[in-house]
């Protein structure tokens, strides 16, 4: 059989000049992706891997971390958690404010303790100048008015069109490119039902819109202190209303996904105790309990790693609880 596929595919090759192309085309060899240990980098736990320019035609190509944990092998296999802003996981000496969510640590102690199944972490690293327009849920802005629309550059701190948003591309990234690449690399369950995102802040918003959009992919999203402000806080932003309306058109089936959010009260988290329970309303006419979704309130925590990875424990259990 394997004698004929190989007769097969070399017949149409030649069958016409089209087929020629397109099969030609597919054999011109991908991009090489590199990964390598980084030795540098200070971890309690595990091992970083490295791609210093993740290959995409999606968007602005950027690091990519993979974090594999201790006695990582391939003789077992490992659910995956996807993660925004990367390079502010794991080594508080390496990021701009001296600040991590020490998530080799927790992994670590939830895994060792078997409270959470074993897992890797993929990172993926943002570009400072155009986080904004990467992690931004982009299909949002078709519920805003065009009066609106004129408005939007006062308060999304970004002087951008709205052609420059790349929300949806990044997703296409993670998706068609990055879970491609570590579902054939690691020992790494490939379904939904071993696959997670999570993030802060921006990040938050992005990860309520990749389970959103890719309900088949996501089982569970973690989105903590999420900036449902959508750009700068103003009375008169147009943008969380934008939010609200699109999530009330997607939100997945409460029957197979889990979904997190939590916010505190300090500093930039200040703005966002005022919209749970918008967001309460509409999981919970969608059919979500307890059992599968939490937005919890955190007294008194701000907008920091140091707030985040005093509590990363809690959604890490609640999406990968064993």
């Amino acid at each position: 059989m394997k004698n004929l596929s190989i007769l097969f595919s070399i017949m149409m090759l030649f069958s016409c000049k089209q087929t020629k192309q397109e099969i030609v085309k597919e054999l011109v060899q991908k991009p090489t992706i590199n990964a390598r240990v980084l030795k540098s980098v200070k971890l309690s736990a595990g091992k970083l891997m490295r791609i210093d320019s993740f290959p995409t035609k999606h968007i602005t190509p950027r690091p990519v971390d993979v974090w594999l944990p201790e006695n990582y092998s391939d003789e077992k296999k490992y659910a995956v958690l996807y993660m925004h802003d990367g390079q502010m996981l794991f080594d508080e000496t390496s990021t701009w404010n001296k600040q991590e969510w020490k998530i080799d640590e927790v992994a670590s102690k939830l895994m060792k303790e078997s409270v959470t199944k074993d897992f890797i972490v993929v990172g993926i690293h943002n570009i400072p100048k155009i986080r904004w327009l990467d992690l931004f849920p982009e299909k949002a802005m078709n519920f805003l008015s065009a009066e609106e629309l004129e408005t939007l550059k006062s308060f999304s701190n970004s002087a951008v069109d709205l052609k420059d948003l790349t929300g949806d591309e990044y997703l296409q990234f993670l998706v068609k490119d990055l879970k491609p690449y570590i579902d054939a690399t690691y020992a790494v369950y490939t379904n939904k039902e071993n696959t997670f995102v999570a993030g802060s802040s921006m990040g938050g918003l992005m990860s309520m819109y990749a389970i959103t959009q890719y309900p088949a992919i996501f089982e569970g999203a973690a989105c903590i202190s999420t900036h449902w402000v959508g750009g700068l806080p103003n009375e008169s932003n147009p943008l969380p209303n934008a939010i609200f309306s699109y999530l009330e058109k997607n939100v997945p089936d409460a029957k197979t996904h889990k979904i997190y959010f939590d916010y505190g009260n300090k500093t930039l988290d200040q703005y966002y105790p005022q919209y749970a329970p918008k967001v309460d309303t509409i999981f919970m006419k969608n059919g979500y309990t307890e059992s599968n979704y939490r937005n919890l309130f955190f007294e008194g925590t701000d907008h920091s790693e140091v707030s985040w990875q005093n509590r990363i424990d809690i959604p890490l259990t609640f999406l990968l609880k064993k």
